[in-house]
């Protein structure tokens, strides 16, 4: 059976977590990061639906892939445990759903 070697890239990646927490303790870090998700996925929310608004066409489309982004996330945040102690990984994710369905709620009420 042979080994394979991490290499660099895999090191770094696997360590992401633990280096975004430890940067994020000082809370304004981790507040101006938690906006700044919330403020993206408010973004992609608002766009997806407007431009499958303005298109008319894509809007099956666009359905298909707001439901598949969101059933993704909320299958990723079901995975952790809930005795682990809430993360920095775990507000962002959290904070992109809440941006999201904002977003998205924002453009459907624009039409009334």
């Amino acid at each position: 059976m042979s080994y394979i070697q991490p290499t660099r890239l895999e090191i770094s990646l696997g360590r992401l977590s633990e280096r975004l927490e430890r940067w994020a303790i000082n809370p304004w870090r981790r507040v101006s990061l938690l906006l700044i998700a919330l403020l993206f996925a408010f973004l992609l929310g608002s766009s997806i639906a407007a431009v499958s608004g303005v298109l008319a066409l894509m809007d099956p489309i666009a359905a298909l892939l707001t439901i598949s982004i969101w059933e993704v996330m909320v299958r990723i945040r079901r995975s952790w445990p809930r005795s682990t102690p809430i993360t920095i990984p775990r507000q962002l994710l959290d904070m992109v759903r809440i941006g999201l369905l904002y977003g998205l709620l924002l453009e459907g009420f624009k039409q009334f």
